[in-house]
């Protein structure tokens, strides 16, 4: 049976919340990565450049290692095609699926409904690259932050299970919607370079303000060892209150 933390957002493996990123779309290279952080890490994210290069066969290769995969594709289309879409996915049971928020109610609540049992769907809000000034020149009034809440409002209303978005919204989403699950990615440890993301916190951080997952991608597959680089962020997480009131 699932363990689960007190809070319930934390899902089936509280005592690990790091889903390390695999971004490549070498699957020999994924498997590498895979195998040297399986034991360090709670999961597997795999996203649309993975996706795209090797199809359903690949995610079903990385399931072998016996971790929950977060399958990140966005979906963001009419309810119909997300649906149809979720539906075409349901064989892969992944853990969390991401769609788009701003794809309105009707296509969260299509991708909620075509789900498999098992399987989270959660709602990208906003990008971790974008900042206010990014919003503005798209047409979207106000901060990131402003934004987060109200596609949050609307995901929470369309009957799904939680948002990504960056760890500077996640304290306040936790705090109105107390049993969501909250994806948060583009961490970085203290000391590491930014890169391209433009609203980062540590992994420790994120998880205090009331992160379920972490998606770590780069200060640990970029690392020179990234066994160890997996290692030392889950050991810096030990003694979050949010891990040490798990069961």
């Amino acid at each position: 049976p699932n363990r689960r933390n007190a809070r319930s957002n934390r899902g089936p493996y509280p005592l690990n919340p790091i889903f390390v990123a695999l971004d490549t779309p070498a699957l020999a290279k994924a498997q590498d990565l895979a195998a040297a952080v399986r034991t360090h890490v709670g999961g597997l994210k795999l996203g649309l450049e993975f996706f795209c290069a090797n199809g359903p066969e690949g995610i079903a290769v990385m399931a072998e290692f016996d971790l929950p995969v977060f399958l990140d594709l966005k979906l963001h289309d009419i309810p119909n095609t997300v649906a149809k879409a979720v539906e075409a996915l349901a064989p892969l049971r992944p853990a969390v699926l991401t769609v788009h928020a701003a794809g309105g109610h009707a296509m969260l609540a299509a991708a909620r409904a075509a789900a498999p049992q098992g399987t989270r769907v959660v709602a990208v809000t906003v990008l971790t690259s974008l900042d206010a000034g990014d919003l503005a020149a798209a047409g979207v009034s106000g901060s990131p932050d402003d934004q987060v809440r109200r596609l949050a409002d609307l995901t929470r209303a369309a009957g799904c299970d939680g948002i990504v978005c960056s760890g500077a919204e996640v304290a306040a989403a936790h705090a109105a919607w107390p049993d969501g699950y909250f994806v948060v990615p583009g961490l970085r440890p203290a000391g590491a370079e930014v890169g391209d993301q433009k609203r980062v916190i540590t992994p420790r951080e994120a998880l205090a303000a009331g992160a379920s997952m972490l998606v770590i991608g780069r200060p640990i597959t970029g690392a020179p060892d990234v066994g160890a680089a997996a290692q030392v962020i889950a050991a810096s997480l030990r003694d979050t209150p949010a891990l040490v009131a798990a069961p």
